[in-house]
């Protein structure tokens, strides 16, 4: 088991900048390393989409949406990852989630089986 908690969400107007972070704990009787961790987003009306992933080896993927606006990064010590969001568009607002998992990795939110609870960003024209 893992927990994952985000926070770092808010209202920004456009062009403006949020970082969120992800607190990530795992269960004392499993302690095997996150393969991927990741950032998903879901839009009212939208399915979940991947907007970033952060492999093992320091891998990245980001969706096409947010190419040169986010960077994904992890703090190993804290086992805290980060999304840093730039030029912030009104489409960017949705729900934030974190995602993680041992094994698999990728854009596609069925590979994780952990969640956190979601941060909100708003972003106003």
């Amino acid at each position: 088991q893992a927990q994952l908690v985000e926070y770092g969400g808010g209202s920004v107007q456009a062009g403006g900048s949020l970082r969120l972070s992800c607190d990530a704990s795992v269960d004392t009787l499993d302690t095997r390393p996150m393969h991927c961790m990741g950032w998903f987003r879901r839009a009212p009306g939208n399915e979940r989409e991947g907007v970033a992933v952060l492999q093992s080896d320091g891998r990245t993927m980001y969706a096409d949406s947010v190419k040169g606006r986010f960077t994904i990064s992890k703090d190993n010590a804290k086992n805290t990852v980060y999304l840093q969001m730039n030029s912030l568009k009104p489409d960017d607002t949705a729900m934030y989630y974190c995602a993680a998992d041992r094994w698999r990795c990728g854009l596609a939110y069925r590979v994780f089986n952990y969640w956190g609870q979601g941060t909100q960003v708003t972003v106003s024209s």
